[in-house]
């Protein structure tokens, strides 16, 4: 099976429990991917609310220090460049995309929007729950949308390549980069709120602005947003949502966004290993291989490889 998933957080739980990448108890765990080929994996700096200015860029530099000296001296690639995805798809290898969820992370300075792009972050999502120095959160009462920085700093993520992604942001917030963006974006980790209600979810005329941009929507694992009852949540109910999107004309736009190690996931699968189960129930409802590639695999290396 071939795998890009565009989210988890397993190296912010990595550098936070001083744990490492390899052989742990995490949902991701690189020693359990060996039938994963290729496999390339977005990992997030995820920058928690109550970190501002200095403190969010050196949590950023931490979990980057981490990311590097845990894959030193392995086989598994950070991604700099498209070459880099081309170079890993062709020797069916693993590689990391280095991205970040939270625009608190620029400490309020447009300039260091060019400072993440030179260590190689590929995606960046623009709030968490709350607000920041861009924008309010989902989480947000009487929310309002981009901030005049906000508004700068997606015009500057373009003009770098990073990718804007919309995941946590606010509904006003999404409209705002819907009608400011000059390049597609996407939701890295986001169900639909037709299937599931949860305020994260996208509803289908979000989904449809992002399909129509060119972008792409990562369906997320996480029991909360798969269904209401989330104690009850399993693998049928990711296929809910992907049948719904698809049902939206979502074939190149839908995409996986796992949420591994940053949320409760279905309680029939234990993380990383079980994403070939996943794959197989899939098949087992008639989808076929070259749809599940589109969605496991080549849509996100597709949007990717435009930046």
């Amino acid at each position: 099976m071939k795998l890009f998933d565009l989210h988890c957080d397993t190296l912010y739980r990595a550098f936070f429990e001083n744990g490492g990448l390899f052989n742990n108890d995490f949902h991701i765990s690189f020693d359990k991917t060996d039938d994963i080929e290729p496999y390339i994996q977005c990992m997030a700096v995820w920058v928690p609310d109550e970190f501002r200015n200095k403190n969010a860029i050196q949590l950023f530099e931490n979990c980057r220090k981490k990311l590097n000296d845990e894959l030193k001296d392995t086989n598994i690639k950070i991604i700099y460049s498209q070459d880099d995805i081309i170079e890993i798809e062709s020797k069916k290898g693993k590689g990391v995309v280095l991205t970040v969820e939270g625009g608190a992370v620029l400490g309020g300075k447009l300039e260091n929007v060019d400072y993440l792009a030179k260590c190689g972050v590929k995606i960046m999502t623009l709030t968490w729950n709350g607000n920041c120095e861009l924008g309010d959160g989902i989480g947000v009462e009487g929310a309002k949308g981009l901030t005049n920085f906000g508004k700068s700093v997606v015009a500057k993520m373009e003009q770098n390549s990073i990718v804007v992604d919309v995941s946590h942001s606010s509904v006003p917030m999404f409209y705002d980069v819907a009608e400011l963006s000059t390049r597609p974006f996407c939701a890295t980790h986001s169900n639909s709120k037709q299937i599931c209600p949860h305020r994260r979810n996208l509803t289908d005329e979000q989904f449809s602005i992002i399909r129509d941009k060119g972008g792409i929507v990562g369906l997320n694992l996480s029991r909360g947003f798969l269904r209401e009852d989330e104690d009850k949540a399993c693998m049928l109910d990711v296929l809910r949502h992907a049948e719904h999107f698809l049902s939206l004309g979502g074939e190149k736009t839908l995409a996986i966004g796992t949420d591994f190690d940053g949320t409760d996931i279905p309680i029939d699968m234990t993380g990383i290993e079980s994403m070939n189960k996943l794959y197989e129930l899939f098949l087992k409802h008639n989808y076929n291989e070259k749809l599940l590639e589109d969605i496991f695999f080549n849509n996100a290396r597709n949007f990717l490889l435009r930046f």
